[in-house]
């Protein structure tokens, strides 16, 4: 079985997609993809179906949708090769004691493929090999085809997964940025990170990032702008004033005048507001 969730929902088995179109079934299968070879609970499907308040025909219902994906499933598993061992529906999509498990059989996930190529690039970045860490993350960055299940109507779980994923995304992207600031690519990355400020336009990790590559790019007055967008957008919308480390970049970029600052580093571990300059 092969998964993807890092942009639009697909799942296929034996090359045949078993993704529903419909909305709920779509959800349903959306959970086990992101839990693949998990369980994931009755309590857990009812509560993203239906949030606090499900019908008392929610049970029964679930069953309902878990039957038509079973549907789907057999209809894929008649593709299975003639010598593999004989697989039904229930060994696919299987009932546990208090849920179901999407059994993948080893088959592929981009979750996880993520997952250890960012894991991979996160320790090159520790080791100091910024070229295996800017090529690691930057293929597990490339599995991202768009926002994670774009596709899909979301209930509280999954608006809470996609909330996690997207976290990861940064983290990763961070941190690549991060290599290939260190290798010195920073006219490469203007174009990137002048996107990515708009887009995240309180993220004091990127817009830090933005402003070293400015500078280093000889365009000091640009990148002392680029601090005042930003604190003007964290105190209109947290209340907030730039962290210190910010602050101390700003100065650092103020003291250096017009030559690019070659001793400045920023690394990020995901949040808005953790930036570190040595």
């Amino acid at each position: 079985m092969d998964i993807s969730v890092l942009g639009g929902l697909a799942v296929r088995e034996n090359g045949v997609s078993i993704t529903p179109t419909a909305p709920k079934p779509r959800q349903v299968l959306a959970m086990l993809a992101l839990h693949a070879d998990q369980v994931v609970s009755v309590s857990a499907l009812t509560e993203e179906l239906w949030g606090a308040e499900p019908p008392r025909s929610a049970r029964a219902t679930l069953q309902t949708y878990v039957l038509q994906l079973r549907e789907m499933i057999g209809a894929a598993l008649e593709r299975d090769r003639e010598d593999a061992a004989p697989r039904s529906v229930k060994d696919v999509l299987v009932t546990v004691p208090g849920g179901y498990l999407l059994n993948t059989s080893g088959g592929a996930s981009d979750v996880r493929e993520f997952e250890r190529l960012a894991g991979l690039g996160y320790r090159a970045m520790d080791a100091g090999d910024f070229p295996g860490a800017a090529r690691q993350l930057g293929e597990a960055l490339s599995l991202w085809t768009g926002a994670a299940l774009a596709d899909v109507q979301a209930g509280a779980q999954l608006s809470m997964e996609t909330r996690r994923l997207e976290e990861t995304r940064l983290c990763a992207l961070d941190q690549r940025i991060e290599a290939d600031l260190r290798l010195g690519r920073h006219r490469e990355l203007l174009g990137e990170l002048s996107v990515l400020v708009s887009r995240y336009h309180t993220h004091e990790t990127l817009h830090g990032q933005f402003m070293l590559a400015l500078h280093r790019s000889g365009r000091r007055t640009e990148a002392l702008e680029a601090y005042q967008r930003l604190r003007r957008a964290l105190v209109r919308e947290l209340g907030l004033e730039p962290s210190v480390v910010l602050r101390r970049l700003q100065r650092s970029i103020l003291m250096a005048g017009p030559e690019p600052a070659q001793d400045a580093s920023l690394s990020a571990h995901g949040g808005e507001r953790a930036v570190r300059v040595g």
